[in-house]
């Protein structure tokens, strides 16, 4: 599920990312994507590729990844973010759900350790 204002286009300082046409409420459900889950063996061979910066740790132990499908990996990091993302081990899946309104044109943003607000730096800020 993909919610079809969503539009992928050039966002300033950070490569594409995620906008919306239309506005959307705290709260709404704007994607729901289906994930390919790999071993910790795989992780090792993707962590020498581009695809790094694309994949999420899957299990709470973090002995997998996984690279979710639809736009999912194209939203930039903020902090705080406008979106938050949910993990569902069971079917598979990660969504995607704003936490506040969201404007016309405004561009969607998830923080990359999960909860819209944590602080700790993301990998990349520390390099």
């Amino acid at each position: 599920m993909l919610l079809p204002s969503l539009f992928i286009a050039p966002s300033p300082l950070r490569g594409r990312g995620v906008f919306t046409r239309q506005e959307l409420e705290p709260g709404q459900l704007i994607e729901c994507s289906p994930v390919i889950v790999l071993d910790a063996a795989d992780r090792v061979l993707l962590d020498q590729t581009l695809l790094h910066d694309y994949i999420f740790e899957w299990d709470p132990a973090h002995r997998q990844c996984c690279m979710a499908l639809g736009y999912v990996p194209i939203y930039n990091h903020a902090c705080p973010s406008n979106c938050e993302y949910e993990m569902d081990f069971d079917s598979l899946q990660i969504s995607i759900r704003t936490v506040r309104a969201i404007a016309i044109g405004e561009e969607l943003f998830i923080n990359y350790h999960g909860h819209f607000d944590d602080q700790r730096p993301v990998w990349f800020h520390s390099h």
